[in-house]
């Protein structure tokens, strides 16, 4: 077991109510870390140690942000073992996965440090013998929340861009991962970020809805981000939008790939693989739907079959198997609920459909319809759906044919023809002969329909975490109408 003190830690507080609570291993059933439980009035006061930090973060100026910035990100990887041993044992994820989150959470934090000197303004033509400009500022406090399937990542994320303007961060760590969210926290502290810069608290589950509630009323709260569930994004925009607060929400996804009767099948097969089964399928951008031409569907799913039969879960720590852990037996049952249905419906079950506790191989489904409920719902786990389509408007249909729009693939040699349907699917991100599962730190990431708005990443997220002010300056005597 491993005890934190996550509570206003860069701050030099410590948690006023001593008050705790336990994340449990999902494999092996221990405590995996017992952290600190903030209140309201914790969150309050981590609130106003970033607005008391704001001026002098503020008026640092770009090259000192950057090196700070550049410093994070070496102390990150330097903190490697740390992260990797914190994501097994909270979210059991594999060691590869883990490494992965840490080398693009790097990246992350130098592409934000090299966003430090793009953030630019403009001169306007003024018709009133004025000298007018559109200049970005910092806006203030920015409360940052970030989920646990990829801890580091999306923790990193959340809060970089937002310092890279100038902004000073509540960054309220997932109840999930508490150790993994507190290690980015060190990170920015021994990286020689100033007290109440970064602040990091946590919170036990069942406070959750308070915490939130409480930051985003808060008075010096200026932007929201969220990365996570739509229920729950939903939940935070009315909250925003009541206090007159935008906020950036990156939610729930159903990624379709399509495969056109002219692909690489061979491309397609791996890319659906990794794009479908990576983290065990807990990623947003994960392959749900692989909507697949009549053409070249019997030959793609024996490929598939072949490929997912040896995508098998095992015990994180042994580092062994290509897939690790689910986060939680609850998650579980509910896709394999999902497969329940689908076969009672008409599916074919290609390959998997079983689990032993949080350990689910890779599952294959063919003949998925519209009657069943993984058409439709996110399963966000080791499972993907072929839809079987006739021609590529009819895959494009199909495509669009969900509440969601986060990421989506075309396969095809023809690449014109594959530019032309992606440019009709209905998603923020969309790759042609790639997986779904992509990001980069300077590309901009995030959503339309129920999988939410805003983009992170590179001078995309400029226009997210700065005010646009119009200032003049006279340049001679003016005539008034009164």
């Amino acid at each position: 077991m491993f005890d934190v003190d996550l509570l206003m830690r860069d701050a030099g507080r410590s948690n006023r109510s001593g008050r705790t609570f336990e994340r449990i291993n999902p494999l092996t059933g221990a405590v995996a870390t017992r952290a600190a439980a903030a209140t309201v009035e914790d969150a309050a006061a981590a609130a106003a140690s970033a607005a008391a930090a704001f001026p002098s973060w503020s008026a640092l100026g770009p090259g000192e942000r950057r090196a700070r910035l550049q410093a994070a990100a070496i102390e990150l990887e330097a903190r490697e073992e740390e992260f990797l041993e914190a994501m097994a044992e909270e979210i059991g994820a594999t060691e590869s996965w883990g490494r992965f989150n840490v080398a693009l959470a790097a990246s992350m934090l130098r592409e934000a440090a090299a966003m430090t000197t793009a953030i630019c303004g403009e001169v306007i033509p003024s018709a009133i013998r004025s000298n007018a400009m559109a200049l970005r500022q910092p806006v203030g406090v920015v409360l940052s929340m970030a989920p646990w399937n990829a801890p580091v990542i999306l923790g990193v994320r959340s809060v970089a861009m937002p310092l890279a303007c100038g902004n000073t961060v509540v960054f309220k760590g997932s109840e999930v991962c508490p150790r993994t969210h507190w290690l980015i926290g060190e990170t920015f502290r021994a990286a020689g970020f100033d007290l109440g810069v970064v602040n990091v608290i946590s919170n036990a589950p069942a406070d959750a809805s308070r915490i939130i509630e409480a930051l985003i009323a808060h008075p010096t709260v200026r932007r929201v981000n969220f990365t996570g569930s739509t229920r729950v994004g939903r939940h935070i925009a009315e909250l925003a939008a009541r206090h007159l607060k935008p906020v950036l929400l990156e939610l729930g996804g159903k990624a379709p790939l399509l495969v056109l009767d002219d692909a690489d099948l061979d491309e397609a097969v791996a890319a659906a693989a990794f794009g479908a089964f990576m983290n065990q399928g807990q990623i947003c951008m994960s392959t749900e739907r692989l909507i697949v031409d009549e053409a070249v569907v019997e030959p793609f799913t024996r490929k598939l079959a072949a490929k997912a039969a040896t995508l098998v879960a095992g015990d994180p720590r042994k580092a062994k198997a290509p897939l690790g852990a689910m986060i939680s037996r609850e998650a579980v049952e509910r896709v394999l609920s999902l497969v329940r249905d689908a076969v009672a419906k008409g599916a074919h079950l290609v390959c998997g459909g079983h689990a032993n506790g949080v350990l689910m191989d890779a599952t294959l489904l063919d003949h998925v319809t519209p009657a069943m409920r993984i058409y439709h719902e996110e399963s966000f786990g080791p499972v993907a759906a072929i839809i079987r389509v006739d021609g590529a408007d009819e895959a494009v249909r199909v495509a669009n044919d969900t509440e969601y729009g986060l990421a989506a693939a075309v396969f095809g040699r023809d690449v014109s023809r594959a530019l032309q349907l992606a440019r009709r699917i209905e998603s923020g991100i969309c790759h042609i002969n790639g997986a779904t599962v992509q990001d980069e730190a300077h590309a901009p990431f995030g959503g339309v329909k129920a999988s939410g708005y805003g983009r992170f990443g590179g001078s995309a997220a400029i226009h997210e975490f700065t005010e646009l002010r119009w200032i003049t300056i006279g340049s001679s005597r003016r005539s008034y109408p009164i």
